[in-house]
């Protein structure tokens, strides 16, 4: 019998060529009509403009494994992620840098007084931050938290800042120099020809066949393993409830020349209902000026219904005995292991989407000689 992968995702593209590789036959099933999952890339046709259909993806890492995977099977060029955002009718720069210090509060401080004029503002009084506004208020204080963090989070989340870990904020970088750099990472970059081409790359393999637009639930035959990389609890018919998601919407802008003069604006204030705009033709900064109409995207946060596409796993306080009951129920479901951001319920960048994936097949190889079965969960 043959492995069946359930996602043609990155997660499901590296377990299916490495099972492939090592000469096993492996079914790849997705219910879209296309490969690459939310990392899905196509030509717009009014436009030309290279589009990530499901919003902006960013190819970042200092896993040095991860990023020569990428690049076996497509050519990532330079790229660097420098976000604007507007508030009070004012544009800035994030993360939160020297530059964004200076010009909200109309100052020319110097690094080490930036540094200490900020740590005026944070509240001491928060030793131990249980909640993201907390964090922020002990980090920021008062004035930056309610210009860049307070609205915006509440449109992404759909709920109060005090309702979500501080470990959110941490993720988010304070600077202060003038680095606009909005990540960290040894490598960055976009692929040159979308991220849908590097993912049919790396599917491009034989003893694997790629079926689209066909649900698992659908299929009779029978496998020797499953890999599902879909959510956890929809693999379970959600009988034990619905994990929360946040789901996006996208309204379309086309337009004449530039629309916005760069990739990405945060909008922060809550009076203005969208969370940002992304104009896609300067993710390709190497061919954004051939194109005579751009295109931009507006982008909506909503809950996630059912006929949604999920994006971000809320992972609140009151989900956590449902998760766990998932986890229990997986661990004693014979057959299946669950990989990626929806198999695992955590919010996952790519790079370690990849990683982990890349982590798993290694796994897979000792088990296979010893003759042992797979685990629920390689990363759990």
């Amino acid at each position: 019998m043959r492995f069946c992968i359930v996602g043609a995702g990155f997660s499901g593209a590296i377990i299916a060529r490495h099972l492939s590789e090592r000469g096993h036959q492996v079914l790849v099933l997705d219910e879209r009509p296309h490969t690459a999952g939310n990392c899905h890339t196509e030509r717009d046709s009014a436009t030309g403009v290279m589009v990530h259909n499901y919003g902006p993806h960013i190819f970042h890492t200092s896993d040095q494994r991860a990023w020569d995977y990428v690049n076996r099977f497509g050519t990532f060029r330079p790229y660097i992620n420098r976000v604007k955002a507007v508030s009070g009718g004012r544009v800035y720069t994030l993360p939160v840098n020297l530059l964004t210090i200076n010009q909200f509060f109309n100052l020319t401080l110097s690094p080490d007084e930036a540094r200490a004029f900020i740590a005026s503002k944070g509240d001491s009084s928060i030793t131990d931050p249980q909640n993201f506004e907390e964090q922020a208020l002990s980090m920021i204080g008062p004035e930056l938290y309610h210009a860049f963090f307070r609205g915006y989070t509440r449109k992404q989340w759909g709920m109060e800042p005090t309702e979500l870990p501080a470990s959110i904020l941490k993720r988010l970088p304070l600077r202060f120099n003038y680095d606009d750099n909005y990540f960290n990472h040894l490598h960055q970059g976009m692929p040159e020809n979308g991220y849908t081409a590097i993912i049919d790359a790396i599917l491009d393999t034989p003893n694997v066949e790629v079926r689209l637009g066909e649900k698992f639930e659908d299929v009779e035959e029978s496998f020797r393993h499953v890999f599902y990389t879909g959510p956890l609890d929809r693999y379970f018919g959600f009988r034990l409830g619905r994990l929360g998601y946040r789901t996006l919407d996208f309204e379309r802008i086309e337009a004449d020349g530039d629309y916005q003069g760069t990739a990405v604006i945060n909008h922060c204030d809550e009076t203005t209902p969208y969370t940002r705009i992304s104009e896609h033709k300067h993710f390709a900064p190497w061919e954004a000026d051939t194109f005579k109409r751009t295109v931009a995207f507006r982008e909506y946060s909503r809950l996630c219904g059912e006929a949604d596409i999920p994006y971000y796993p809320i992972r609140l306080v009151n989900e956590k005995s449902m998760l766990n009951s998932y986890i229990d129920l997986a661990n004693n479901t014979a057959g299946v292991s669950f990989l990626g951001r929806l198999g695992t319920y955590r919010y996952l960048d790519m790079d370690v989407t990849i990683s982990e994936a890349l982590d798993a097949c290694d796994r897979i190889d000792v088990l296979l000689a010893k003759g042992s079965t797979f685990p629920a969960f390689f990363n759990l």
